[in-house]
């Protein structure tokens, strides 16, 4: 590297420090930046374009351009060379301007003398924050060295901005991190919550952005990175085998040993920033490189980088996890993503959850869904936009989050949880009636269940019993395979808790999107298609012995219902019922009680089931549809995706005839059928499945209120003919049918 530009870029970074250290105004500040940077790399221009909103770019300050302009050019996302920038995050570099693709004329700028352009992004740790640009009269194409200038002068302006240093007058000088946002994520878990941000993760704000002296910053650096490598190795060392975890903590050592990455980051420091502008400089980069790309493994690969940095910057800056800040009494918890283990340590004390990635089959979404906490996942730049203590509303109804809200939204937003706790109140009023419908049908709401902490909710929510209760949740918490001992108490105080009420048991569902943290990765292309649930537990019947023997000891003589997840096929039945056959038989030889009954039964969540064998439907003592899985099969759409999951009505004329089909079969060999799943806790898409037969339905428990509520002000034999009436005219989905029924109830 030239040492001239070494020390014009220290000598620019130092000019930089004191404009940001003056009391000067915002918009003076960033006059004078366009001026001392146009000033050390020798261009006509210098000009700083920064967001106004998500897709509006605005001329905010320049050297060399119409001073006018300021404040009045505006350019969409992707409009012009600037915009080009703004859009893909990459640098442009032409010496013919005008010529490039893309290039707009923006007369009111005077920029049609300067043929060359350099333009780079204006980001911080991905988030796109504007673009910087410098232009010649000369016809030149820019060097390595003077690209690596602009960007390392981005790079502070992205930290003063962050800082606040650009407040003051103009439209797009306001102070970050105290307007009002509303980021759009998906729906988690549904439900409504106020409160006050708690970060999982506290960021780290770098405020020492120049180094004076490039050997002192350099040896802060390589201490850092020795600590850091320490510390890893020391989490290798008691990692005791865990798989996942050692995968994690191998990629951590490999980008930890990396020359390259030391390299870079010290050359940032050679052109004059400080250890931890340097990490956040390369941290940045990388960022920008995983938005772009396509490979699943590069970018988790590249997410361990992004982790391993902020481990980097918490070592050089002292700004850990415990940073002095207290839970706040009504904590909406913000993270980029959290294990079902770290989110059960926070409890019931959370009010909403918020996270940046995130899918509806993730284990903090199982969990989320068993505390009944509002939760909405793939929220974008919320870790970005949110600081501790900063005012929050979530809607998982709606997958929305307002943080810092005004007054208006706030005013809105309370008004319709005041309408949702009337709701509650109203079905609080029917807790103890059964669902009785106008035509004298009595449909059986059950509850949802998975941990001890929902249990209470049993008796409160008015269900009648535990439709399903997850096995695998005490799995996934924990770091190695629980005892016997330990899953036999757990299963008895679950019985305890019930009152006799009745518990469905539901073994051991893994695979798919709920992996083990002690399991051995499944490299399959199609996990929900994959090795897991039932099939897991017939090739390793181990798990599944020792997970029969625990609920049969914890009956300890009571009545036990046991339903196996995911069955295709009638032999797949046959074969976990044998088992449970081999452990009773067991139990009598030990001389321990057995149930005074017991019912095995399957969950029907591949289509083939519905069209097994009539010996399976004599066989089997209930069925449970298992409406999650069912349908994303029967439509072929991934409830992962969500291009394609909202796509298809559950209320599709389809779907619906095959759920009647499947009532009709098991009305055929008096088999009991049950509906267990999102939908049966939403009430129309509930009145119409009791309407077509299903007259058993199990969903989390703060559904069964608004459940019960419209079921009893139904006549079902009038929804069945509505829908079979739409069906008949050819309609693709019966819910405006029934949408117009419902609306001409009194």
């Amino acid at each position: 590297m030239p040492e001239r530009f070494e020390s014009e870029s220290r000598k620019l970074l130092g000019r930089l420090r004191d404009t940001m250290a003056s009391k000067a105004a915002g918009q003076e500040r960033l006059d004078r930046i366009t001026h001392l940077t146009a000033d050390s790399m020798g261009t006509e221009v210098c000009s700083i374009y920064l967001f106004r909103d998500d897709e509006t770019l605005e001329l905010c300050a320049t050297q060399g351009l119409n001073p006018e302009a300021v404040h009045q050019t505006r350019m969409k996302l992707g409009e012009g060379l600037v915009g080009r920038v703004a859009r893909t995050g990459k640098t442009v570099n032409t010496a013919d301007a005008p010529a490039a693709p893309g290039f707009r004329y923006m007369p009111e700028t005077g920029e049609e003398i300067y043929s060359s352009f350099l333009g780079v992004p204006i980001q911080r740790l991905g988030e796109k924050l504007g673009v910087l640009v410098v232009q010649s009269k000369q016809a030149r194409k820019y060097s390595a060295d003077e690209v690596y200038a602009l960007e390392v002068v981005a790079m502070v302006l992205a930290e003063m901005t962050e800082l606040g240093a650009f407040v003051g007058e103009g439209a797009a000088l306001r102070a970050r991190h105290t307007e009002p946002v509303l980021l759009r994520g998906v729906t988690g878990q549904e439900g409504t919550a106020e409160g006050h941000v708690w970060l999982h993760e506290p960021r780290v704000v770098v405020t020492n952005l120049v180094g004076d002296d490039p050997d002192v910053e350099r040896k802060r650096l390589t201490d850092a990175v020795e600590n850091l490598r320490i510390s890893v190795d020391q989490l290798l060392a008691g990692a005791h085998g865990d798989s996942e975890q050692v995968q994690v903590l191998e990629a951590y050592r490999m980008f930890a040993n990396s020359k390259g990455w030391l390299r870079r980051m010290e050359e940032s420091i050679d052109r004059g920033l400080s250890a931890e502008a340097a990490v956040e400089k390369e941290q940045s980069d990388v960022r920008a490189r995983m938005s772009q790309a396509n490979d699943a493994y590069l970018r988790e690969r590249l997410q361990d980088l992004d982790d391993l940095s902020n481990r980097l910057l918490r070592i050089l800056t002292g700004q850990g996890a415990q940073t002095g800040a207290e839970l706040p009494d009504d904590p909406i918890l913000v993270a980029r993503n959290i294990g079902p283990g770290e989110l059960l340590e926070y409890g019931r004390k959370l009010r909403g959850i918020i996270l940046e990635e995130g899918s509806v089959g993730s284990h903090a979404a199982i969990v989320a869904r068993a505390l009944a906490i509002p939760l909405v996942i793939s929220t974008k730049r919320i870790q970005n936009e949110a600081l501790n203590g900063d005012h929050v509303m979530i809607d998982g109804d709606q997958g929305i989050v307002h943080l810092r809200p005004d007054d208006t939204v706030v005013s809105a937003f309370r008004d319709k949880m005041a309408m949702q706790a009337k709701a509650q109140e109203r079905y609080a009023s029917i807790r103890e009636k059964p669902a009785l419908t106008l035509c004298g049908k009595t449909i059986r709401l059950d509850m949802n269940a998975g941990l001890m902490a929902d249990l209470p909710s049993l008796e409160n929510s008015g269900a009648e019993g535990v439709g399903l209760f997850r096995t695998e949740l005490q799995f996934l918490v924990r770091n190695q395979m629980p005892r016997r001992t330990e899953l036999a108490a757990l299963y008895a105080r679950v019985l305890d808790a019930a009152k006799g009420k009745r518990v469905v048991f539901r073994t051991l569902d893994i695979g798919s999107d709920k992996v083990l943290p002690y399991m051995t990765p499944q490299d399959e292309p199609n996990p929900a298609l994959g090795w897991r649930a039932i099939r897991v537990g017939l090739d390793k019947p181990g798990v599944m012995r020792m997970q029969l023997q625990a609920l049969l000891r914890a009956a300890n003589g009571r009545s036990l219902t046991i339903m196996f997840p995911f069955i295709a096929q009638y032999d797949e039945y046959t074969q976990a019922r044998a088992e449970v056959d081999k452990a009773i038989a067991r139990e009598i030889k030990l001389g321990h009680a057995i149930p005074e009954s017991l019912e095995i039964g399957a969950m029907l969540e591949t289509p083939s089931l519905a069209f097994a064998c009539k010996k399976f439907y004599e066989e089997v003592d209930f069925l449970s549809i298992g409406g999650n899985d069912l349908k994303q099969f029967f439509f072929a759409a991934d409830r992962e995706n969500e291009r394609v999951r909202r796509r298809y009505d559950t209320l599709n004329v389809s779907y619906l005839t095959f759920l009647e089909n499947i009532v009709d079969r098991c009305a055929s060999t008096n088999t009991r059928v049950s509906f267990c799943g999102e939908d049966a806790g939403r009430p129309v898409e509930a009145l119409c499945m009791a309407a077509i037969g299903l007259h058993s339905l199990s969903m989390r428990p703060a559904s069964i209120g608004p459940v019960k509520h419209l079921l009893r002000r139904c006549n079902l034999d009038d929804v069945r003919n509505v829908i079979h009436t739409a069906r008949d005219a050819g309609e693709q989905s019966v819910r405006p049918a029934v949408m117009e029924y419902l609306r001409g109830l009194s």
